[in-house]
């Protein structure tokens, strides 16, 4: 079984790259622009990746970031993250990247994006890895903030596929950023948004209703309201799902809590996603393999949730047959049925 999930052909839908931040790869950017860090070895930063909410997984992760200096550093951390997914068989990632983040500490989005637009050439290239880049709105931010940074987005247009909301639920609701979602759907872009993680269901609906999501990252709290459920698979909405995440930040206690395969079952277009593997403990093959244990997941449900990843990207419709069609090969080839 493990065999088979780490070649099955999927995407990635639910990837921040802040989030692939590895300990020597933030040990040897902070040695490199003299940074002074609260930790002086792998086994401390490990030591403090223990969480016990979204919050206390935030502060650490904005911190961490502070080493990413230069167009060199998102480049070279982009391309560390498509190698490892390459090798975990994604064929296609969409990334989320916090530029409020970086601005905040002084660096330009033309840094940002350049540095990324770099290791994505290299994958297209090297690999043969397409990839969308979404920039996320911080939803603790203020809406003016947001309306700010896309308007400096809007100058990079070209290289940018859609925009997300991403940052603490508790306390920020969709309703809150449903102008800069206006202005993005004006513009073309795609949209997507974190909900339903520590969220209530009703904000899943929101996200749909006032900022036009057509995905939502996270999603796992529909399950609590059987006409969102409806809706859901109803219109056929993807909700990108992160098993490792959900249980390192207490939204589930035990893993074989997981509510991946009643959504699966239930016939809600649900995929497996990393989020921020770096701090989470897994990149998308150990997501798969984990749920595939303590949910007693069989290879016909784990080809279902990668067949959901390749309908649930934001790839227009011929490439996303191109896809689903390598995911049969490989199916009939390992004798697994694809549903």
């Amino acid at each position: 079984m493990k065999r088979f999930i780490e070649q099955l052909p999927k995407a990635e839908l639910h990837l921040h790259i802040e989030g692939t931040l590895e300990p020597d790869f933030l040990l040897e950017k902070a040695k490199k622009h003299r940074i002074q860090l609260p930790f002086h070895s792998i086994a401390e930063i490990q030591h403090a990746y223990n969480f016990s909410n979204l919050q206390s997984f935030l502060d650490i992760y904005y911190q961490g970031m502070a080493v990413l200096k230069d167009e060199d550093d998102f480049a070279e951390l982009a391309w560390r993250y498509f190698q490892k997914a390459h090798a975990q068989g994604v064929l296609h990632a969409e990334i989320f990247f916090d530029p409020q983040a970086h601005i905040e500490r002084g660096i330009t989005i033309s840094t940002v994006l350049d540095g990324l637009c770099k290791a994505v050439e290299r994958a297209k290239k090297e690999l043969q890895l397409s990839v969308f880049l979404i920039p996320c709105f911080l939803r603790h931010l203020s809406e003016d903030s947001a309306l700010d940074t896309f308007a400096q987005c809007l100058k990079f247009k070209q290289v940018i596929t859609g925009f997300g909301l991403d940052s603490s639920e508790v306390g920020n609701p969709p309703s809150k950023f449903q102008k800069v979602f206006t202005q993005a759907k004006q513009q073309g872009f795609r949209i997507t948004a974190h909900a339903g993680e520590e969220g209530p269901p009703s904000f899943i609906e929101d996200s749909l209703d006032l900022l036009q999501a057509e995905r939502i990252d996270h999603g796992v709290r529909c399950l609590e309201d059987e006409k969102l459920i409806k809706r859901l698979v109803r219109e056929k909405i993807p909700l990108t799902v992160c098993p490792l995440s959900n249980l390192k930040l207490k939204v589930v206690n035990h893993l074989q809590e997981h509510p991946l395969k009643r959504m699966l079952d239930c016939g809600i277009i649900a995929s497996i996603n990393s989020d921020d593997p770096a701090y989470f403990g897994g990149y998308i093959a150990d997501n798969f393999d984990a749920c595939a244990t303590a949910l007693n997941l069989t290879n016909k449900d784990s080809a279902l949730a990668a067949k959901n990843s390749f309908i649930g990207s934001f790839l227009d419709a011929n490439t996303k047959a191109a896809y689903l069609a390598k995911l049969k090969s490989y199916c009939d080839n390992n004798e697994v049925e694809l549903g």
